[in-house]
């Protein structure tokens, strides 16, 4: 079930775009789904043998109707064999309602499953389950496995588990199985396309440019190498930080978004006589080093990181005489779970400041990409405000509503030779608390008000479709307030851990299986320990709630990487693990399971609704919002407390929170 779940939130966003904005919709969808799945688990008809079906009718549709960018800048979108693609408003619901299909037929399968068992066993079984989950998905984008490998995972997993009566149902089945590993293996089999952990990347040679490559990300413009002369002639943006740097003492140069190696080969060609090369993405790296025409990272004087700019800049103790943000646009969501790109750490003010703290006395900063008029207003008055000198700004040429530009201010002050100083209004910086630097203001955005806003709708109906008369989840208030709340924590535990150590595939990894880990140490707990009084765990969890919030992240960026990994991990962890224990003491008396469940739900869909308002507030604050639900988790539910020893809570439940 999560494998699937965790596949489907990447693949669905590399073949259309519309998804690569909306954070958690395809998050939301599986979480409805096995809802679904576990309030109909007494039911009479079977739905896991029907999931097969709804999972070949998905990758059919996907792959069918994808959304690809023509041109950065482009409003048109492409579909299949150069046709428009689908409307947004009938893709998305599409892709949401098969999603939920294939999610519930799961769903039930584990339900009924799960019923066979002691509750605590069950519960045991089905977190070390999300565990090997976790952890065969990592495997898996370690190796770079095409989408092929994940389905070939789910397919052999069905083919074991499906039941095979009736004879014709599971035939069916395996023949849905079967087309869903061709689908993914014609898709896999596509010789320009190569799959990141991060990214579906395609690159091939454009027959209008000799020598260049041309790469897409998730089916977007993402970058191309040119030869050097190309470089000069058309793009000269690259050459500009140059104008203002001794290029006699051009020593050490730092490029952090050195890609494909455009900005590697334009920093040797200026005399840089070191150059630390920093990429996140492994793919990038390796089809620059194959194919970039100047063959930059062949050159003795590269040193290429694959790492997390931010974090390298935690680790590094180097100083440079230049350092460059080349273009650093990801295109790609932290997470399924939050609103964060890859780069947005390392466009805050405090990034910016600890840049600045890598460059020799007499070194220079610079950045460039095409921005909106707001951002380049945004960055350049940060640069102002971190070095206390107006940044150079020399604008290159107009794409759309962007503006290719390169920001460049010195250590000491104004750069020399500079024709064009910024003169723009001084607009919020974006802060490690509020790392949301392409948002002109503090709000959420309309579209994403208005999509959201149908997803609970729908789901309200789905529910009640599946679970009966809504009034029955009002004996149940606290636990949706539960589920919101736990599902704040992970997410805040995403984005701390990007934060303090990077915003890697594998920090991500660890932290679901850190959640995990901690749900599995609860139940531990809860087997052998007689917990106390659930006013106790109460108070416990918002005590621990308070110190997370009463320690800036600040303080543990300051630390060594050991003792800092073990704070985060004592701060983020250790509400999570109480809130589990609260969760179980309250779940072990309810009246219907199907009903409570349904809450608890609707609950956490809620909390995936209510991480948006980091937006506004940033997410520190979401400590305090996880504290109010607590809080009338409590109040709503005193007549339900006991002091008994619990029992674990329903699996999806729970993992609808930490998945």
């Amino acid at each position: 079930m999560l494998l699937v779940e965790l596949a489907l939130i990447r693949w669905t966003a590399s073949n259309n775009i519309n998804l690569a904005s909306l954070t958690n919709f395809v998050l939301l969808a599986s979480f409805l789904g096995i809802g679904v799945g576990f309030l109909r688990s007494g039911a009479r008809h079977e739905l896991f043998g029907w999931a097969p079906l709804a999972l070949a009718a998905l990758v059919v549709f996907v792959l069918a109707f994808p959304a690809r960018l023509i041109a950065v800048g482009s409003p048109s979108l492409q579909g299949r064999f150069g046709w428009a693609p689908l409307p947004l408003k009938i893709s998305l619901p599409v892709i949401f309602g098969l999603t939920v299909a294939v999610m519930a037929g799961i769903g039930q399968g584990v339900a009924r499953v799960f019923a066979r068992f002691e509750p605590l066993e069950a519960y045991r079984l089905d977190i070390l389950g999300s565990i090997c989950g976790i952890g065969v998905f990592s495997v898996l984008s370690f190796l770079r496995a095409p989408p092929v490998a994940w389905g070939l995972v789910a397919a052999v997993t069905f083919a074991v588990l499906l039941p095979r009566r009736p004879r014709w149902r599971f035939a069916v089945a395996l023949c849905a199985l079967g087309g869903v590993v061709v689908g993914l293996a014609s898709e896999s089999a596509a010789p320009n396309d190569r799959w990141s952990p991060y990214y579906k990347v395609t690159a091939e040679h454009p027959p209008n440019a000799p020598g260049a490559l041309k790469v897409w990300a998730n089916n977007i413009p993402h970058q191309t190498a040119y030869p050097i002369a190309r470089l000069r002639r058309n793009q000269p943006f690259y050459f500009f930080p140059y104008r203002h740097v001794d290029r006699a003492s051009l020593g050490d140069v730092l490029v952090i978004g050195a890609g494909t190696g455009n900005d590697v080969a334009v920093a040797l060609s200026q005399g840089a006589r070191h150059v630390d090369a920093v990429e996140i993405d492994p793919v990038l790296l390796d089809l620059g080093r194959v194919h970039h025409p100047n063959r930059p990272y062949a050159d003795p004087r590269v040193t290429a990181h694959v790492a997390d700019g931010r974090a390298f800049l935690h680790r590094s103790s180097r100083r440079y005489d230049l350092i460059l943000f080349a273009l650093p646009d990801s295109l790609t969501l932290l997470a399924g779970q939050s609103n964060l790109r890859l780069e947005n750490y390392l466009l805050t003010d405090e990034a910016l400041r600890e840049a600045r703290d890598h460059l020799k006395p007499a070194g220079t900063f610079a950045m460039y990409n095409y921005y909106q008029p707001f951002l380049l207003d945004r960055y350049a008055g940060t640069l102002r405000t971190v070095y206390g000198a107006t940044p150079c700004a020399e604008l290159g040429s107009t794409l759309a509503e962007r503006r290719q530009a390169v920001l460049t201010v010195a250590n000491t002050g104004p750069v020399r030779g500079c024709a064009s100083p910024w003169h723009g209004r001084r607009l919020e910086p974006a802060t490690d608390d509020h790392p949301f630097p392409y948002l002109a203001t503090r709000q959420i955005p309309e579209l994403y008000l208005r999509i959201l806003g149908l997803v609970l709708i729908a789901s309200v109906v789905v529910v009640r479709v599946a679970g009966g008369p809504l009034r029955g989840l009002a004996r149940y208030t606290d636990l949706a307030f539960m589920g919101a709340a736990f599902m704040l924590l992970e997410t805040k535990s995403i984005v701390q851990y990007a934060l303090l150590f990077g915003s890697t595939w594998f920090v991500n990894s660890l932290v679901f299986a850190g959640v995990l880990v901690s749900v599995l140490a609860a139940v531990e707990v809860a087997r052998r320990v007689r917990l106390p009084g659930p006013a106790v765990l109460y108070a416990c969890l918002l005590g621990a709630l308070a110190v997370a919030w009463l320690v800036p992240q600040y303080a543990l960026l300051r630390l060594p990487a050991l003792p800092r990994f073990g704070v985060a991990t004592i701060l983020a962890f250790t509400p999570i693990f109480l809130a589990n224990l609260v969760f179980a003491q309250r779940f072990r008396d309810v009246g219907s399971s199907t009903t409570a469940f349904a809450a608890n739900l609707l609950g956490a869909m809620v909390g995936g609704v209510l991480e948006y308002t980091a937006m506004i507030t940033g997410y520190r604050f979401l400590l305090v919002v996880v504290a109010i639900l607590y809080g009338l988790a409590f109040v709503t539910g005193r007549r339900h407390l006991t002091g008994r020893a619990p029992y674990p809570a329903d699996p999806v439940s729970q993992v609808t929170g930490e998945t």
